[in-house]
């Protein structure tokens, strides 16, 4: 490399040398997440103390040895679990608000793409425990529910504003709300026949019809 070259470009010798690294690394990102998702469905099932890397490789026909390639240890791999399961959270908060429209149509659309996600990405890990986490670890992964949490909070906020929905503490709300979710997901799997349209119409009639204000529009249909 000529002197005060860049250390990070690197000159293909030829085209397949190219696409490798890229290819490689797309399988990597594939490889990891598929881990990650064998890993929360086996730690929310058995919880932390009980699953194993044993476990979590045996699920994906792996041997131990290809989790500690992506993962030093069970902490770092359960860190990266609930790391996933926030930015998933985080994505949809995020959309729904860009979307627009009342506060309790928010809830709506926020619970319904909550389900669709786990359909296609697979259950979200527990937020209620991180007690297995180092402080470090532990402080962000709480700093982080906190900041998602808060801005939950807002959509009920907007909907006392707008009518939609019913005065409440939105704080205590947000709280029971997310408990329901996070034991839905250990609970529900195991009704036979259940579908998102199913949990959906339980979730109306146990918490929205209790929060909807009076301008609250007729579930689920007007919320788009």
């Amino acid at each position: 490399m000529a002197k005060g070259g860049d250390p990070l470009v690197l000159t293909p010798r030829s085209h397949g040398d190219d696409v490798r690294p890229m290819a490689q690394s797309q399988k990597s990102v594939r490889k990891r997440e598929a881990i990650l998702r064998a890993a929360i469905e086996i730690i929310n099932a058995k919880g932390f103390a009980a699953a194993t890397m044993t476990d979590i490789a045996a699920a994906l026909d792996l041997k131990d040895a290809a989790l500690y390639y992506y993962f030093p240890n069970k902490q770092a791999l359960a860190y990266a679990g609930h790391q996933r399961s926030l930015e998933r959270f985080e994505t949809i908060l995020v959309k729904v608000d860009a979307d627009g429209g009342t506060g309790l149509c928010k809830l709506r659309r926020f619970l319904s793409a909550l389900l669709d996600d786990a359909v296609d990405n697979g259950p979200q890990l527990y937020f209620g425990d991180s007690s297995y986490l180092d402080q470090d670890q532990r402080q962000a992964i709480e700093a982080w529910t906190g900041r998602l949490s808060r801005r939950l909070e807002r959509f009920l906020e907007e909907g006392m504003v707008d009518g939609t929905i019913a005065p409440c503490e939105p704080a205590l709300v947000v709280q029971l709300m997310v408990g329901m979710l996070i034991w839905l997901t250990k609970w529900a799997p195991e009704t036979p026949g259940l579908t998102n349209q199913r949990l959906l119409e339980a979730i109306e009639v146990l918490a929205m019809k209790g929060l909807a204000g009076p301008k609250a529009p007729a579930p689920p249909e007007a919320c788009g």
